[in-house]
């Protein structure tokens, strides 16, 4: 199953630092996100993309994560030459992780 399956995503940045947030389509299924989508599964998700930290906020009763990714950016949208400088797209990277639906 993908996590887009079960959720969708929005992302959002602040210089160099990429906010990403997945919600989950039905309640039900945040257990199962909550499991599965861990800080270090989505930092290893994004290796080559994400060089600083990735910490995790849980929001149980939205049936949501927030990932915060430092150093995701490219240096920010003042600094990077990459065509998706504020990183809109890392939010569609995201939902194509494979969950475990044990």
């Amino acid at each position: 199953m993908l996590l887009r399956d079960i959720a969708h995503s929005r992302a959002g940045d602040k210089g160099d630092i990429s906010n990403i947030s997945v919600i989950v389509y039905r309640q039900q299924d945040y257990a199962l996100l909550e499991r599965e989508l861990t800080a270090e599964r989505v930092r290893t998700h994004f290796a080559g993309v994400v060089h600083g930290e990735v910490v995790r906020h849980a929001l149980p009763h939205l049936g949501a994560l927030n990932f915060v990714m430092q150093k995701a950016l490219g240096g920010g949208v003042t600094r990077s030459l990459a065509l998706d400088a504020h990183g809109k797209s890392l939010s569609g990277a995201m939902l194509n992780l494979h969950l475990n639906e044990k």
